[in-house]
């Protein structure tokens, strides 16, 4: 058999296999330096990856799969459909206590591993065929640039979301990666269809799309609710509305996304109050109580010090007097000086006299400065939201 039936015969094994073990798209790609590997270098010259340091780490091997595995020829690239249908609309037996929304993405198990196993028994396949074959998997973990490689390879195209997205299915997807030293023939590069529609740049909360193509993670409610270990910038937390746990919205508006198929991959299969949680309990979670809850989930990603002040922000912004005795709590309880600074913010933004007395009762107990920082400024925000509403001609009050 002459090497290039040989080449096409395996390239076939492959994807068959990858089809029968559940992902949904399987491309081949020449491993070689990114095309987008300027773009990342100018993204993150311009700090717009944020307190995320892992990412500026050698920025020319994430760009080129031959620095991760010496001798790589080529790139398998792979997607796993996740959409589970749309929001629950389940009664509400507490009267309409405060909840939350989690991404899509965390509604169930956390993919990586699930994907990673997947991606080792495709790797068994070609070993069976070409067993001195080496190869290296990656799930959004390792110095690969994931999303570059699924359009180079065919799979889907970037959109003006920074998202991949494939033709007739949209983007609810997860993306993987096989480096291997095999050499496959690649297939051609997939075709941008986003045309004129920018309905993912209008739709951001928090204008983190600066463009088409163009994403400042610094300003994204998924890198602020999950990557970022600090204090979320006082002006952003009023965008970030009730979300806990990322943001689907550029999705949500994305017209390719009327394509979606619900999977029924047991895998991602939803996990019980995952989607919409109830706020108020969330708050007296310690460390253990957190990981034994979100045990095998994606949102043990955020910490529980993060997760927790991402629920005093959902309370803040939800204006729930019903939070203000538990956000009270927080405040003077919560070990965690950043979560006790946000349940102040959160005080401060619903406003009352029991916000207000929480407050002053904190700050003259708090020994944070960073804290006490936040409480003086949601002091601020009480009295502010007090006065009286002035129109024009007024005296001042």
């Amino acid at each position: 058999m002459k090497p290039s039936q040989t080449n096409a015969s395996t390239k076939e094994r492959v994807r068959k296999e990858a089809l029968a073990l559940g992902f949904g798209r399987v491309g081949f790609a020449r491993a070689d330096e990114s095309p987008h590997a300027e773009r990342l270098r100018a993204w993150l010259d311009a700090g717009r990856h944020g307190t995320m340091h892992w990412i500026a780490r050698d920025p020319g091997r994430r760009s080129d799969p031959r620095a991760v595995l010496s001798g790589a020829r080529t790139v398998i690239s792979v997607t796993v459909p996740y959409y589970r249908g749309g929001w629950p609309s389940a009664p509400d037996p507490d009267g309409g206590a405060p909840r939350g929304r989690i991404a899509r993405y965390a509604w169930g198990r956390d993919y990586h591993k699930r994907i990673r196993r997947r991606l080792r028994l495709l790797a068994n396949a070609i070993a069976s065929a070409c067993p001195e074959a080496r190869w290296l998997a990656y799930v959004d973990t390792g110095p690969v640039l994931d999303r570059s490689w699924a359009e180079r390879s065919g799979v889907g195209w970037i959109g003006k979301n920074t998202n991949v997205i494939v033709q007739g299915e949209g983007s609810w997807l997860f993306l993987g990666e096989l480096l291997t030293d095999l050499e496959l023939d690649p297939d051609p590069p997939a075709r941008n269809h986003c045309g004129t529609c920018a309905r993912c740049i209008a739709a951001c909360p928090t204008g983190a799309i600066l463009g088409p193509y163009e994403l400042d993670a610094r300003r994204c409610i998924s890198y602020l609710t999950i990557e970022h270990k600090g204090s979320i910038p006082l002006e952003l937390r009023p965008s970030i509305g009730a979300r806990i746990f990322g943001c689907d919205d550029c999705q949500e508006v994305c017209p390719w996304n009327r394509f979606a198929v619900p999977t029924s991959d047991p895998d991602f299969a939803e996990r019980p109050d995952q989607q919409t949680p109830e706020l108020i309990p969330l708050l007296s979670l310690d460390e253990e109580s957190f990981r034994a809850r979100y045990r095998g989930t994606a949102i043990l990603r955020a910490k529980r010090s993060g997760f927790v002040r991402n629920v005093t922000v959902a309370l803040g912004n939800l204006g729930d007097r019903r939070s203000v005795e538990p956000l009270s709590r927080t405040l003077t309880r919560d070990p965690d000086p950043m979560v006790r600074g946000h349940a102040a913010w959160a005080l401060g933004r619903i406003g009352g006299p029991g916000s207000r007395r929480a407050l002053e009762s904190a700050a003259s107990r708090e020994s944070s400065e960073e804290v006490l920082v936040e409480i003086r400024s949601a002091l601020q925000s009480s009295e502010r939201a007090a006065l009286p509403h002035r129109t024009e001609g007024d005296p001042e009050p």
